[in-house]
């Protein structure tokens, strides 16, 4: 029985494959795949449109009901999206059939919030991880990790892993010595070197100019 607050989306078997996908594709469906631990994997197609709707209204590790054919629904997460090189439309789908007594591990966006002063007052560049990588049961997947950089005074100062809040239930397989967030000192460019290079010309003029009065004389 689907659980009335997870959001739904319809898929029908594909029989289509190969190049002939492209008709399906200027129909509005998307075509796409499920498949899961102990789950035979199936060529589906999609409401493009629909599937759009849910990946802007939703996080990259939430939870949905799939319903194939009109029948009983699966808890599925996305699970990989290809893309059109020029539109960035999606043109491809890999869906993941879950279990909700498997843990999953899955890639966590991190997220920074606040200013660091070390950034604001001395003019360093922020630095930062994209992801970390945790294990969790499907509904306690987190869609995000925000980190406060607040506490970033100087360039020796740093957040860790280690220091990220996370549920209990949430194990972060991510090293806990790994910096998530630090500031790098500004690069300092070393000044050009003119005054060698100003008599460096000075002397090319004044050979020339000895050459030119050698010529005139002979």
């Amino acid at each position: 029985m689907a659980t009335t607050s997870r959001k739904q989306l319809a898929a029908v078997d594909r029989t289509v494959t190969g190049k002939r996908v492209q008709r399906l594709r200027r129909q509005g469906q998307l075509p796409g795949v499920v498949y899961g631990r102990d789950v035979p994997s199936r060529n589906l197609s999609l409401d493009a449109h629909e599937f759009e709707l849910l990946r802007k209204h939703s996080g990259p590790n939430t939870l949905f009901d799939l319903a194939i054919d009109g029948g009983r629904p699966t808890p599925a997460l996305v699970h990989g999206v290809q893309v059109h090189p020029l539109t960035r439309r999606p043109v491809h789908v890999d869906l993941l059939a879950v279990r909700m007594t498997d843990e999953l591990v899955v890639d966590v966006p991190v997220y920074v919030t606040g200013v660091a002063p070390a950034v604001d007052k001395d003019g360093g560049t922020l630095t930062h991880l994209n992801s970390i990588r945790v294990r969790a049961l499907p509904d306690h997947l987190p869609q995000s990790v925000e980190v406060s950089v607040e506490s970033l005074d100087g360039f020796d100062a740093s957040v860790h892993v280690r220091d990220l809040s996370l549920p209990s239930d949430v194990t972060v397989l991510t090293d806990p010595d790994e910096i998530v967030a630090r500031v790098l000192a500004p690069r300092v460019e070393a000044a050009p070197e003119a005054a060698p290079a100003a008599e460096a010309v000075g002397e090319a003029v004044a050979e020339a100019g000895a050459q030119a009065a050698g010529a005139a004389e002979s």
